[in-house]
């Protein structure tokens, strides 16, 4: 009797380690599917983050042939992605943006122009200074009127150009004059720097107050003469993505490419000093 009761409740033993089997593999089929789920959702997060559509970006334009090669190989890297670039005068760009010109990132040449925008609430999170720009005298190439110092500059035979007042390159040339009590007058006062150097390089001046980074761009177009008051006017570039900006990843991501070991490189490069 014992005997047949132990034997009737063997196949039940087996009937319940079957279906415990049974649950088991069920629970991994189920793991392995919302592993899998969870698997392709990341893959198609992932394709859904990729960049893509224009980036407006308002900069200085000592930044200009910079910025350009940064700006083709943000797209070289991103492609579907296009940068549209608008240089100038640091004070004219503050003034459209803050007037609702459409823009997605601001580079300025001081952080006083830089401070119209913030000021207005244009910019979004706090500015960064990316680099920074010195001041050289630009004359004709080979250097006719043997400038060698700014005081030279004062010469009344001479027609020398500077930045207008409003711009920081202009700023910057006020302040270098003050710190060495040295009265000027030029023969114009030009919108920005790019527009004082090509007034030497058309040789309509003598020379011009300039960024070096200007200089080195213009080539053997002009020769240029540093000299050591520009140590007092040293400007800082700050950098950030607009509030109204309507491709903010795109313009965090060109931000991010300015701020690189390769985006230092062709800024350095330009001539442009470390933050």
């Amino acid at each position: 009797m014992t005997r047949t009761v132990r034997r009737s409740h063997r196949p039940l033993q087996v009937a319940a380690l079957g279906a415990a089997a049974m649950l088991a593999l069920g629970a991994c089929s189920s793991s392995d599917d919302s592993s899998s789920a969870k698997s392709d959702a990341s893959g198609s997060a992932s394709a859904s983050d990729k960049l893509s559509g224009g980036v407006t970006v308002f900069a200085a334009a000592s930044l200009k042939e910079s910025f350009t090669a940064l700006g083709k190989e943000f797209e070289k890297e991103h492609p579907g992605t296009k940068v549209t670039f608008s240089f100038g005068g640091s004070d004219a760009l503050a003034a459209s943006i803050t007037g609702g010109a459409p823009a997605d990132v601001f580079a300025s040449a001081s952080p006083k122009t830089m401070k119209i925008v913030t000021d207005a609430g244009g910019a979004s999170g706090t500015p960064a200074t990316f680099v920074r720009n010195q001041l050289e005298i630009a004359t004709l190439p080979g250097n006719p009127d043997k400038i060698g110092s700014l005081k030279d500059l004062t010469e009344s035979d001479l027609k020398v150009v500077l930045c207008d007042r409003t711009v920081p390159c202009g700023a910057a040339a006020q302040k270098a004059l003050d710190a060495s009590k040295l009265k000027l007058t030029p023969v114009s006062y030009e919108e920005d720097v790019k527009s004082a150097l090509n007034k030497v390089a058309l040789k309509e001046a003598d020379a011009a107050l300039v960024y070096k980074t200007d200089v080195k761009a213009a080539g053997d177009k002009v020769e240029g003469v540093e000299f050591p008051e520009s140590a007092e006017a040293i400007n800082d570039y700050p950098i950030t993505v607009l509030k109204e900006s309507q491709n903010t990843e795109a313009a965090k991501a060109f931000i991010a490419l300015v701020q690189s070991p390769e985006g230092r490189q062709v800024l350095g490069e330009a001539g442009f000093l470390e933050p």
